[in-house]
């Protein structure tokens, strides 16, 4: 008797898990091509009705394990970290430099031009254009390094 009760539960059971696997979705399109979706089929719908089976583990995927980071790292693991490092020192460097040219000119890094009393407005020399034209290739330069360093990663 205990037997046959076992059986019972046990095929109920397997007929429950099976229905679980697959659902079903209906895909409601009325006269003005309004979307609505719903769980039952409607008994009484003037429109489209479409239906969608939908199975849970049909979209899965398997992806790869991480590797654990190694303690300290490689050697070349580190002289890439070390390379990386100084092209984000450069091009500090350059932009601070770049930054500190334009914010605090010296004497004789812009004239004045115009008429006093009409607008008159400051310019930079040509030398200090020069060096702002340099200093604006070189942080230029040291953001393509550092992009390329990374990528090298």
């Amino acid at each position: 008797m205990h037997f046959a009760l076992r059986i019972a539960v046990l095929l109920s059971a397997l007929s429950l898990c099976a229905g679980a696997s697959a659902q079903t979705l209906y895909k409601l399109i009325d006269q003005n091509g309004k979307v609505t979706y719903s769980e039952e089929k409607p008994k009484a719908f003037d429109g489209e009705v479409i239906r969608i089976d939908i199975n849970p583990n049909a979209n899965t995927a398997t992806l790869p394990k991480p590797q654990p980071p190694v303690p300290g790292g490689t050697a070349e693991q580190k002289i890439e970290a070390a390379r990386i490092g100084e092209a984000r020192q450069r091009l500090y460097r350059a932009r601070t430099a770049l930054q500190e040219a334009k914010s605090n000119p010296q004497e004789g890094d812009t004239q004045m031009v115009g008429k006093v009393g009409g607008g008159v407005r400051s310019i930079p020399s040509e030398g200090y254009q020069q060096r702002l034209d340099r200093l604006e290739a070189e942080a230029r330069s040291a953001q393509e390094d550092l992009e390329r360093a990374e990528k090298g990663r």
